[in-house]
Parts: structure tokens; C-alpha cells; sequence
């Protein structure tokens, strides 16, 4: 299968040949939207017509992504598959919007280093420049964005809007992520950005949308791993149709050199994470509380389990107030969100309070939660997250995470 792109003013005209290529001249150049005349070399292929009346950015767009790609690329299957579905997520349709709904989603998703290509001495992102070891250029930037905004489009086909509550991971800093916005067409979002001391500049990004929501108050808290910086934690106060929930959103220290090694600086975090809840619960102890994250370890490890006292048995968290926090996971089938060393974990987590479980507020319904994901967002026979980078092998994929969602009603 190959992909030929011809040049008609005001539209970009996309064929898509099955069997073997023959030259794009060897069909009339003015074939009618409906069909084309053959020559008798092209007769018996496959041949299928897409027309769409683009803007002069579009185009750019288009051959920007096809410029990012190695030229012995551009013909493969994969290569088709990602211009064709970037293509799709820029004329889907319109979504009415759903504010007189009670529904909010909630996603969380580490986008895998969603970077400038600009070198910022104050961080060490030096490999994210287009002289650096991955070569990141503004062209695999764009199509980091295309990725990004083509998911949160379908989800919006799937919802019936954007999610209310966007929390992002891996994001350099406030500007690269407000540039993603521009490619979600009539969002309401605006954006908290909260800049860490991580040193390698990775941080949480979070939007809201401010048709629905409104943003009371924002306190982040360092963790404190004895000199050593990581991502702070974050807590954020919201209001909606009356009533008052907060979010508190994490990004603990990684497993880079072992899970045994880098366990205390988790335990730290959670620690810290743990002190922000008991404080909420202290003042209401029915506060309607969303823990979301990439927590670096799963919700039977220490870290979750005792010091954040969360369990995924919904039945003995009902029955007993002791438990801190419902993990939502054991609301899917998935195995997990990322995928590494041979097995699949399930380090990106939501967990909830049980105030969202009184009948006021905030409210979880049944199947609230899922980990997301399209068959394009797959690689591999095991179907691990289609990523940007195998080391400095870059892969244009979308992430090494899947996305994680909770629908939860307003009552």
C-alpha cells in the first residue's frame, strides 16, 4: 500500500493505491472526485479517493509530518496510518457541548517528555534540541501535538466533550503546553501550570474547563528526599454546580536505577501526599478527594497500600472508614498502563475518598474508570503503549503511557 499526495488548489488529494505502485501521472489529473480514468497499467488496483478542503496551515501541517519521517518510511503501512488519522482528528465534527450534563471526566496521562526543542540551561534537557543526543526538531514536536490532540478528540467523540479536568505528566513548561490547545478546536480550557524543581525540568500540567468548573485555590508541597529534587505535589481546590472537590496530582520518583533503591524516595512522596489528604479529611472527613498520578509503583506496593492506605477492593473500602482511598483499577480488565521490562504495571493510578461514595457532591457511578486507548496507540505483539523514544531510537509514537480516565457526576 502506498501513499501519493497531488496538489489541487484548496484541497489536498490523498490516494491510497493497493497491489503494486504505479506513477501518480499515469492517472488523468483531472479525475472527478467519484473515480478516475486508468491507463491500462493501473487497471486492477485498488484505488480510494479522500478529498478535503483544508486550510493553507493544514497543508503545512501534513507535510511538516511527512517531512519528520526517514523517506524509506513515507510508502509504509505505519506511515499511511499515522498521516490518514492525523488528517481524520482535524475534520471531526462538531460536538454539542454537554454543560447542563452532571458528568466530569477526569484524565490523567504522562505524555512522555513533552519538550521544547529550545536548550533552557536551569534543566537538563539538552538531549531535547535538535543537536542532542534525540534529535528533537520543532517537526516530531508537531507531530507530538498531532498524537496528543488526536486522542483527546476521540475521547470528546466519546464523551460528548473534552475532559473537564486535563492533568498532563512530562511537560517542560507553561508556553509548550498551552500550545497544545491550539489543536483542539473550540475548547473552554484554561490552564494551572505549576513549575517544580525537578531537574530535568518534567512537571504537571493541568486544564480545566471553565465552562463547567471553576479553579478556587492551587497548593503545591515539595517533597523532601534529603537535597535531591523532584516533582512537588499538588493540590487543587475546585467548585462546580455548588459544590467544592479537590485533586491532588502526583508524579513520584521514578525506578531509573531499581525499585528497591529508589523505594524510599516513593515512600517520601507518599508520605507527603498522605499529610495533604489527612489535613483535608480533618476539616470534612466526607471531602470529595481525587488522587490521580503516575506513582511509579503499583496499588499493592508499600508505598500505596500502607502509607496511602488505598485498596482496590471496593467491598472492604465501603465497610471500612480505616481505608483511606478506593484504587480505582480493579474497575478494568486492562492489565495496565505501561509496559517495561517484559510486564505491565500499573504505575498511573486514580484513587478516590469515600466522599465521593455519600450521594452528594462529587459522586463515582459504576465502571467510572478505564485506561484509554485506540489500536493505533499500541506496538508490538504484546500490545505495549506505541512510544516517542526506545532510548534515543525515536519511534513517533504517542507516549509510553496510556491515559487513564474517571467519569464522576455532580449531585
Amino acid at each position: 500500500m502506498f501513499l501519493c499526495f497531488k496538489k489541487i488548489p484548496n484541497k489536498l488529494h490523498i490516494i491510497l493505491v493497493k497491489k503494486k505502485f504505479c506513477p501518480l501521472n499515469t492517472a488523468s489529473p483531472k479525475a472527478p472526485p467519484t473515480g478516475m480514468k486508468l491507463k491500462d497499467n493501473l487497471k486492477g488496483t485498488q484505488l480510494y479517493f479522500i478529498y478535503f478542503f483544508i486550510t493553507p496551515s493544514h497543508k503545512k501541517q501534513c507535510g511538516d509530518i511527512a517531512d519528520s519521517y526517514p523517506k524509506t518510511m513515507r510508502n509504509s503501512r505505519v506511515f499511511i496510518i499515522i498521516v490518514f488519522a492525523t488528517l481524520l482528528s482535524m475534520f471531526l465534527p462538531a460536538v454539542t457541548s454537554r454543560a447542563g450534563d452532571n458528568t466530569l471526566t477526569f484524565m490523567w496521562w504522562n505524555v512522555e517528555n513533552l519538550f521544547d526543542t529550545k536548550d533552557d540551561p536551569a534543566t537538563e534537557d539538552s538531549e531535547f534540541t535538535p543537536e542532542g543526543g534525540k534529535r528533537w526538531t520543532s517537526k516530531k514536536l508537531l507531530l507530538k501535538y498531532m498524537r496528543l490532540s488526536h486522542i483527546i478528540k476521540i475521547i470528546r467523540l466519546k464523551t460528548g466533550s473534552y475532559p473537564e479536568i486535563l492533568v498532563l505528566g512530562e511537560v517542560e513548561n507553561g508556553a509548550v503546553f498551552d500550545r497544545l490547545f491550539s489543536f483542539l478546536p473550540d475548547n473552554a480550557y484554561k490552564t494551572a501550570y505549576h513549575a517544580s524543581n525537578d531537574p530535568r525540568g518534567i512537571d504537571i500540567a493541568l486544564a480545566y474547563d471553565s465552562t463547567r468548573v471553576s479553579l478556587e485555590n492551587a497548593i503545591s508541597k515539595q517533597v523532601d528526599l534529603k537535597g535531591k529534587n523532584t516533582r512537588d505535589i499538588t493540590l487543587y481546590s475546585f467548585s462546580g454546580k455548588g459544590s467544592t472537590f479537590f485533586l491532588l496530582v502526583n508524579h513520584w520518583p521514578s525506578r531509573a536505577l531499581g525499585k528497591a533503591w529508589s523505594e524510599p524516595q516513593r515512600l517520601l512522596a507518599a508520605k507527603t501526599a498522605k499529610s495533604i489528604i489527612d489535613s483535608l479529611k480533618h476539616q470534612n472527613s466526607l471531602a470529595d478527594i481525587i488522587v490521580m498520578g503516575d506513582f511509579n509503583d503499583e496499588p499493592h506496593d508499600k508505598s500505596v497500600r500502607e502509607i496511602l492506605n488505598a485498596t482496590d477492593d471496593k467491598k472492604k473500602f465501603m465497610k471500612n472508614q480505616e481505608f483511606m482511598l478506593f484504587n480505582c483499577w480493579n474497575e478494568t480488565d486492562e492489565k495496565g498502563s505501561c509496559f517495561f521490562m517484559g510486564r505491565w504495571l500499573k504505575f498511573d493510578q486514580i484513587m478516590v475518598s469515600h466522599g465521593l461514595f455519600d450521594n452528594k457532591g462529587l459522586h463515582m457511578p459504576e465502571n467510572a474508570f478505564s485506561c484509554f486507548s485506540i489500536p493505533h496507540m499500541h506496538a508490538g505483539n504484546n500490545g505495549r503503549p506505541y512510544a516517542t523514544y526506545k532510548g534515543l531510537k525515536y519511534l513517533g509514537g504517542y507516549s509510553d503511557h496510556f491515559p487513564v480516565l474517571l467519569h464522576a457526576e455532580i449531585r
